[in-house]
């Protein structure tokens, strides 16, 4: 290779180093956090169970049919606690009995971010075994620091294009590390090297070993923190938002509005059911299909009116497009899902490892300091 040819390639490999390192050093906190805070969250519905054995199923609960009483009896226990205009209810189907999950959502909004309650009801519907405010118990404050670093829209923000400058991050640790020799020794770890050099070592290839699930972890987590980004880049279709006839007269049950998203979605699984109190919104019955890969929060929907019980709108994730059927893999790519019990434990393992880069790139960055001022 010419001179010059050589030196601009030094000198380009010198700027990725230092764009590498300072990225590290300004971001590796953060990235360790919310590595550590995912992993508690791989499995943060049996964490929690475990740590409130309230809401555990007992020995001798099955689970709840669609048909059963107890969902509308449920329902309305929690509005005998909590009924305001505007507000509403989502009961979950979890199909493993016990006590009912469900969310209370005040009129003030529905979104991600907004303060909802976290219900639990026993079994038969008619008791509130638990409750609590969103963000205001572990499982959940990890949760929101996660997501959003405990502030809101805003703080989803900063972790989204954060995220697009971890993605910077490894992308230029993998461009600084590229061997110019033997792709053999650039692999070793070389146990009677010195400690820096070991140091070295570990980060380089705790980072390489790892690289692949970390930019499909940081790449999804991205595109779920900022849901403007993942709608330019995937062009997923809206979700309907059609409106109830607004007739005030009596609203369909629970049951009802099972069995009209069985018969609009026969081989559906149904996980959701949000019952508003706003006399023009509708019911909105969510289901897992077929070739749908997250299980507990799938994409497709079933919009009925309260009142008549009639069916506005399907959303169906296997007739609306390439992109949506793209987008439904983000959530299941991100909580390691996708795989089952054997990716979810290694997201879980994966979650560790910005931390390790983290300490093992200050640690060397800081013996490179000392030597230097030793010199």
């Amino acid at each position: 290779m010419p001179a010059h040819r050589r030196s601009a390639a030094t000198r380009a490999r010198i700027l990725v180093r230092r764009v590498h390192l300072w990225l590290g050093l300004s971001l590796g906190l953060l990235f360790a956090v919310l590595g550590l805070t995912g992993s508690a969250l791989v499995f943060y519905t049996g964490i929690d169970a475990a740590l409130h054995p309230v809401v555990e199923a007992g020995p001798g609960d099955l689970p709840h049919g669609l048909a059963s009483p107890a969902w509308d009896r449920a329902l309305a226990t929690g509005r005998a606690r909590w009924h305001h205009p505007g507000d509403k209810w989502t009961l979950e189907v979890t199909g493993e009995g016990g006590p009912i999950p469900a969310r209370y959502y005040p009129a003030s909004g529905h979104g991600h971010h907004t303060d909802r309650m976290m219900i639990w009801f026993s079994p038969d519907g008619t008791r509130i075994i638990r409750a609590e405010r969103w963000g205001g118990y572990l499982m959940s404050w990890l949760y929101q620091l996660h997501m959003a670093l405990l502030a809101g829209d805003l703080g989803g923000q900063v972790v989204g294009w954060s995220g697009v400058a971890m993605l910077v991050l490894l992308v230029s640790g993998i461009v600084a590390w590229w061997p110019r020799g033997s792709w053999r020794k650039a692999l070793a770890f070389k146990r009677d090297a010195v400690p820096i050099r070991r140091l070295g070592d570990l980060h380089k290839l705790s980072g390489l070993w790892s690289m692949v699930l970390l930019f499909v972890l940081v790449a999804s987590g991205v595109l779920l923190a900022l849901p403007a980004v993942t709608q330019a880049l995937l062009q997923p279709a809206a979700i309907p938002a059609p409106k109830s006839s607004a007739s005030g007269g009596k609203r369909v049950s629970i049951v009802q509005a099972f069995a009209a998203a069985h018969r609009a979605l026969p081989d559906g699984r149904i996980v959701f059911v949000d019952m508003p109190y706003a006399d023009d919104a509708p019911v909105r019955v969510r289901l897992q299909v077929p070739g749908d890969p997250h299980r507990r929060f799938p994409g497709s929907y079933v919009f009925i009116d309260q009142f008549s019980g009639r069916m506005l709108a399907v959303h169906d994730v296997r007739r609306v497009g390439t992109g949506t059927a793209v987008a439904s893999w983000v959530r299941t790519l991100h909580d390691g899902t996708v795989g089952g019990m054997a990716t979810r434990i290694l997201a879980v393992l994966i979650g560790f490892v910005p931390t390790i880069l983290l300490m093992t790139g200050i640690l060397r960055w800081l013996r490179r300091r000392k030597a230097a001022r030793m010199v």
